[in-house]
C-alpha cells in the first residue's frame, strides 16, 4: 500500500477526528480517572473493560484483547476497508484526497468524477428548463402554487423540469459525456425494441438529491399528470448514491442539527423543502426507502445526543412507519444503553444515562408536515415539535387509542394485553412503576391489578437463549512476551531514551515472532525520523494503517509500556538488559525441550542417540554460564 507516501493526509484525517466524539456514537463512555469506559463493542459483556484513551488516540478491551486508534475502530464497527473509511471521513470533513491516493486506478477515480460531473450539468440542464421554457408552466405552476415555493426556494434547491421528450437530455450530453456514464449516472436508458437510448426522466418535477458534501449523487422525479405512474421517479442506485446511506435535506440541515443537537426525520421530500424554507432547518428525509441503520449512522455525526424526532405522516401507513422506523433506530443502539422513556420524573434520575431520545411528531390526523406547515406556519409546527411525545408515550397512547370504558370486558382485555409488552419494556422501576399510575388511571383499573397482570406477562414470558460470546485469546509463549516486552521500551511516554537510543541498543537483535520483528524493524526505520514517543506511536499507526492486527499489537505494547513509565535511565537499561537475557534463557530452554523429546524415540545404542547426548550436554553447559540454574 502507498499509506507512507499518504501519511500525512492520514495524519490530518486523523487529527480532525476526536476518538471520544467517533466511538461515542456507538459506545456510551463514562470517564474514570484519565480514561472513559464502557461495554465492548465487540463481545457481549456486562461489565465495562473497553477503554478510551483520548490523550494517547488509542482504544482497548481488557477483555477481548481488541484494540487500536480511530480509524481501526471505523474500520471495525462499519466494517470497511482503510481506503473507504479515509474516502468516507474526508469527504465528511471536506478535505480533498490526491488524485493517486491509495493507489486508486486514475480511470476508475475519472470515471467517479464524469459521473457526478454529468449529474451537476443534468442539475442545471432541468433547473434552466423549469424557470425559462415555455413547456414547464405546468411544473413550474405545480412549485409555485401547489407547495408555495418561491424563486429563492427553487434556486437553493435546484428544482428543474425534465421536457416531455424522449431524448432531449441525451441529445444535450451525447458529445460531453460517453453513453456509459450517462447510463450509470442513471439519467439514460436503453431502449427496448430498438437500439439507441432514451431520457430516464420525461415530464417530471425533478429534485435533485445532494450528498452530504453537496454534490448532485440522483434525482427524485415527480408525475404531473393525473394517471402517470409512479407518482415518484427515483435515480437507480450507482457507485456514487447509495440510497441506504443517503438522506434527502442532510447537506442543507447539517449544520443546524450540529447547532441544535437533535433532528427530525420526514417522509417526503417536499416535507423537508416545506420545513426549511419556513425555519426549520434540521429536517431530513429517506430517498424512497424505509429507514435503514445506515441512515441512523448518519445521523449519529451530527448528533452527539442522537436526539431523533420521527415526523411522518398521520395516516394509518405513516404511524405503520414510525414504528418501523423506532425498531430500526432501536437495533441500531442496541447494547448502548436506554433509550430515554420519562421526562416527568428526570429529576430523579438525572444521572441517567441514554443510547438516543427517540420522540414523536403528531399533528392533526390527516395532515402531512408540508400540508401543516403550508397551513399553519412554521411556528405552529414547531410548538408540535417542543411538546413531541417520547417514542414511550406516543406508544401508550397508540395503544389506549380505542378504549372506552363503556366497551366489553373481553374488548378492554384486549387493550390491557396490548399495552402490558409496552410497560414491560420500561427497565427502569421507577419510571415503570409511574407509568403503570398512568396506564391504570386511564383503563380504570386499579394499580395492583395492572401490576399483577404485568408481573405474569413477566414471569411467563420465555428468554431467550443467547448463545454467549465464547473469547478465545492465543497463548503466547515466553519468548514472545520477552520480545514484547522489549518493544513496548520503545513507546515509554515519558522514557528517559528515546527510541533512537533504544533502536541502538536492540539493532543486533532478531525476534523469532515474523509479525513482531516486522514491527521492530519498521520501529527502527522510523526512530531515527522522529522526535519523540507520541510522533513515533502515530508514524506506526499509519505505516500499519490497513493492517488492523498489527494495530492491535501496538496498542497492546502501549499497554505494556505503561509500568516502565517514569524509571530512571539505569533502570530502563537494566529492565532492557533482562529481557533480553530471558529471552535467551527461554529460547535455550525450547531447545532443550526439543532435544530431550528427539531423544525419547531414539533407541541408547544408536549412534544418533550418542550425537543427542552430547548436544544435549551442551546445551546444559550455555544454560549453566548464562546463571539460569
Amino acid at each position: 500500500m502507498s499509506t507512507i507516501n499518504n501519511s500525512d493526509i492520514v495524519q490530518q484525517i486523523k487529527d480532525k477526528l476526536d476518538i471520544l466524539d467517533v466511538i461515542s456514537r456507538t459506545v456510551i463512555l463514562k470517564k474514570k480517572g484519565q480514561n472513559y469506559w464502557g461495554l465492548c463493542p465487540f463481545h457481549k459483556e456486562k461489565t465495562p473493560s473497553f477503554s478510551v484513551n483520548p490523550s494517547k488516540g488509542i482504544y482497548k478491551c481488557f477483555s477481548c484483547g481488541e484494540g487500536g486508534d480511530v480509524l481501526s475502530f471505523l474500520m471495525k464497527t462499519q466494517n470497511k476497508s482503510f481506503m473507504d473509511v479515509i474516502r468516507d471521513e474526508a469527504q465528511a470533513l471536506g478535505i480533498e484526497l490526491p488524485a493517486n491516493f491509495g493507489g486508486a486506478s486514475a480511470e476508475k477515480k475519472e470515471i467517479k468524477q464524469q459521473i457526478l460531473n454529468a449529474l451537476k450539468d443534468a442539475a442545471e440542464f432541468y433547473n434552466l428548463n423549469l424557470v425559462s421554457s415555455s413547456s414547464a408552466e405546468k411544473a413550474l405552476d405545480y412549485v409555485k402554487n401547489n407547495r408555495e415555493l418561491g424563486d429563492d426556494i427553487i434556486s437553493t434547491y435546484k428544482l428543474g423540469y425534465a421536457p416531455n421528450s424522449y431524448d432531449d437530455l441525451y441529445k444535450r450530453f451525447q458529445g460531453k459525456y460517453s453513453n456509459k456514464v450517462l447510463e450509470d449516472s442513471g439519467l439514460i436508458i436503453k431502449r427496448e425494441r430498438e437500439a439507441g437510448y432514451i431520457d430516464r426522466f420525461r415530464h417530471r418535477l425533478i429534485i435533485p438529491i445532494f450528498d452530504e458534501g453537496g454534490n448532485v449523487v440522483g434525482f427524485g422525479a415527480r408525475a404531473l399528470e393525473q394517471g402517470q405512474e409512479p407518482k415518484y421517479l427515483n435515480s437507480p442506485e450507482s457507485i456514487v448514491y447509495n440510497k441506504s446511506k443517503t438522506l434527502y435535506g442532510l447537506y442543507h440541515a447539517k449544520e443546524t442539527i450540529k447547532e441544535e443537537d437533535s433532528v427530525i426525520v420526514m417522509e417526503g421530500y417536499f416535507d423537508v423543502i416545506s420545513a426549511q424554507a419556513h425555519g426549520i432547518k434540521n429536517c431530513v428525509a429517506s430517498c424512497g426507502t424505509s429507514l435503514t441503520q445506515g441512515h441512523i449512522n448518519l445521523i449519529s455525526r451530527y448528533s452527539k445526543s442522537r436526539k431523533i424526532f420521527l415526523a411522518f405522516d398521520t395516516d394509518s401507513a405513516g404511524v405503520k412507519a414510525t414504528q418501523r422506523g423506532a425498531e430500526v433506530i432501536r437495533e441500531a443502539f442496541m447494547g448502548l444503553g436506554e433509550i430515554k422513556q420519562f421526562d416527568e420524573i428526570q429529576s430523579a434520575l438525572n444521572d441517567e444515562k441514554y443510547a438516543c431520545e427517540i420522540r414523536v411528531i403528531s399533528p392533526p390526523e390527516g395532515k402531512d408536515p408540508d400540508e401543516f406547515i403550508r397551513t399553519n406556519g412554521g411556528a405552529a409546527y414547531k410548538k408540535y415539535l417542543e411538546n413531541a411525545k417520547l417514542l414511550l408515550d406516543f406508544e401508550i397512547d397508540l395503544a389506549l387509542k380505542n378504549y372506552s370504558r363503556s366497551m366489553p370486558v373481553t374488548e378492554k382485555l384486549k387493550v390491557v394485553k396490548g399495552v402490558i409488552p409496552i410497560l414491560s419494556n420500561i427497565n427502569n422501576t421507577i419510571a415503570r412503576n409511574e407509568y403503570v399510575k398512568i396506564v391504570a388511571d386511564r383503563l380504570n383499573m386499579s394499580e395492583s391489578d395492572l401490576l399483577k397482570e404485568l408481573r405474569t406477562a413477566k414471569s411467563s414470558a420465555i428468554t431467550p437463549y443467547v448463545k454467549q460470546e465464547v473469547i478465545v485469546k492465543k497463548r503466547i509463549s515466553l519468548i514472545e512476551k520477552a520480545e514484547r516486552n522489549l518493544l513496548s521500551m520503545y513507546l515509554i511516554s515519558s522514557g528517559q531514551l528515546l527510541p533512537s537510543q533504544i533502536s541502538n541498543m536492540l539493532k543486533n537483535e532478531e525476534f523469532d515472532d515474523e509479525t513482531l520483528n516486522y514491527i521492530k524493524s519498521t520501529i527502527d526505520k522510523l526512530a531515527g525520523e522522529v522526535n519523540n514517543v507520541g510522533e513515533l506511536i502515530e508514524s506506526l499507526y499509519n505505516a500499519f494503517a490497513e493492517d488492523n492486527d498489527i494495530k492491535n499489537i501496538i496498542t497492546d505494547l502501549i499497554e505494556l509500556a505503561k509500568p516502565y513509565e517514569g524509571l530512571s535511565d539505569a533502570d530502563l537499561r537494566l529492565a532492557i538488559d533482562e529481557n533480553l537475557q530471558n529471552k535467551k534463557r527461554f529460547k535455550l530452554r525450547q531447545e532443550q525441550e526439543k532435544i530431550r523429546q528427539s531423544y525419547k524415540y531414539i533407541d541408547d545404542d544408536d549412534v544418533q542417540a550418542v550425537q543427542i547426548q552430547i548436544e544435549l550436554k551442551e546445551k546444559l553447559k550455555n544454560r549453566l554460564r548464562t546463571g539460569d540454574n
